[in-house]
């Protein structure tokens, strides 16, 4: 059986950021004249915005001339890099200032993609969007529809969709070797919560920092040195997605596609639900999908984060081999895949695949197929057509850990949840009064 080398997420987003890999689709690349120059703009400029802005900008036809930070302590390093790039402080003006920007990339905390993100798309502006999509399902569904209406180029930050071993698995299943799906178990070792409840008390906010714009489309509230910014906010309900958000978006991702799903029929959690203010630390949450192409009727996805695994004997499927700390097993009416995260996917028992020879895919470079996109060469992989209902299916999972042990369902031609009054508030969210965005 022909297997693929174990390559760490770390890696891979090293190899995807620097050069292209060799897609499905090969792009035509050439010297570009001054016309096919892609003038970019990013929304964050440190973290997962510095990895982002180095990924695009390495692109030889992408030229960064500006971007937003609400922290003057976070902008040195790019200042560094891009001598001539324009720095803001507010992402309003900055859209409202820059009249020329080709395309943008949002890598700002959750919840302000889709302001962010919607209020560059109704200028026109193509747009590379870190995951999750949005923080609400009904903002990925607008998200979505205005890509489509406008004609965008779009990409999510799933950047491990364009990677071989994702795709190797997508192509195994869509290719029958196991038989059509019946259960799906997928995990991650993560735990971005906090079973504690907000501290009462406020500290100094850092001259550095812009606390309100940071705050954006959430309601007011003190300032707490590390509870929020810069990394703890994943873990806050108001800011993040918890483990779900952060991590669903990329193991789902292949089994989103192999499965090909659509809206589930039901989903339900039990573990821990959330705190006043954060997001649970451990959970296991079930979801019942139709049939599909791909996948028996009630097929059943489960997914577990935290302390939480799948149960014993479904690891027991996988053998002697030690459960990777993130990842998915298959189960089929032909046999059994484990897709550990990042690495090369297995077929069992092996003893029934001693012939198969794994599809040899290339991958892609995420970053690059954008750009080349933008500039009229190829389309890209995970559009925001994918990649809203991806975000949607995974914000119903997240929002079934905020009411435990409840069976719900969701009607995705009207957003409406049934089984739980209460779930219909999670769909979506008022934004503070000063920040509404239009189409939001």
């Amino acid at each position: 059986m022909n297997s693929l080398p174990l390559v760490t997420r770390r890696d891979a987003l090293k190899g995807l950021g620097a050069a292209a890999l060799g897609a499905p689709m090969v792009y035509r690349v050439h010297a570009a004249a001054p016309s096919e120059t892609v003038r970019h703009a990013s929304f964050g400029a440190s973290g997962m915005a510095g990895a982002d802005i180095s990924s695009l900008a390495s692109h030889k036809n992408l030229k960064l001339v500006a971007v937003a930070e609400v922290d003057e302590s976070r902008v040195a390093d790019v200042k560094k890099r891009f001598p001539d790039v324009r720095v803001y402080s507010d992402w309003r003006v900055l859209l409202d200032k820059e009249k020329d920007l080709d395309s943008v990339n949002v890598s700002t905390p959750d919840h302000m993609h889709a302001p962010i993100g919607m209020s560059a798309m109704l200028l026109g502006k193509h747009i590379y969007c870190q995951k999750p999509l949005t923080q609400t399902i009904f903002e990925a569904r607008q998200m979505a529809k205005v890509a489509a209406e406008k004609k965008l180029i779009t990409q999510m930050g799933i950047q491990i969709h364009s990677h071989p071993v994702h795709q190797t698995v997508v192509a195994v299943v869509n290719g029958g070797a196991i038989g059509k799906v019946k259960q799906v178990y997928s995990w991650s070792g993560k735990d971005w919560g906090d079973r504690a409840n907000r501290p009462e008390r406020m500290d100094p906010i850092p001259k550095t920092l812009d606390w309100n714009a940071w705050l954006g489309v959430a309601a007011e509230r003190p300032f707490l040195a590390g509870y929020y910014h810069p990394g703890n906010w994943r873990k806050r309900l108001d800011f993040g997605t918890g483990t779900f958000g952060d991590m669903g978006c990329h193991i789902l991702d292949p089994v989103f596609g192999a499965c090909g799903f659509t809206s589930p029929v039901s989903i339900e959690a039990d573990g821990d639900g959330p705190s006043n203010d954060s997001w649970g630390l451990s959970c296991h949450v079930k979801y019942v999908f139709p049939a599909t192409k791909f996948a028996v009727d009630k097929c059943e996805l489960h997914w577990y984060h935290g302390s939480s695994r799948p149960p014993a004997e479904i690891v027991a499927l996988i053998g002697t081999r030690k459960l990777n700390d993130q990842g998915s097993i298959y189960i089929g009416e032909k046999g059994t895949l484990y897709s550990p995260y990042i690495a090369a996917p297995v077929l069992l028992p092996e003893e029934n695949f001693k012939e198969f020879q794994m599809p040899k895919l290339a991958g892609a470079n995420h970053y690059h197929q954008f750009v080349e996109a933008v500039r009229g060469n190829g389309q890209t992989s995970a559009p925001f057509s994918y990649a809203g209902p991806l975000t949607e299916m995974v914000l119903l999972g997240c929002l079934a850990t905020r009411f435990p042990k409840t069976a719900i369902q969701f009607d995705t031609a009207t957003l409406k949840v049934t089984g739980n009054e209460k779930a219909q508030d999670y769909v979506r969210k008022t934004y503070r009064k000063g920040w509404e965005v239009a189409g939001l």
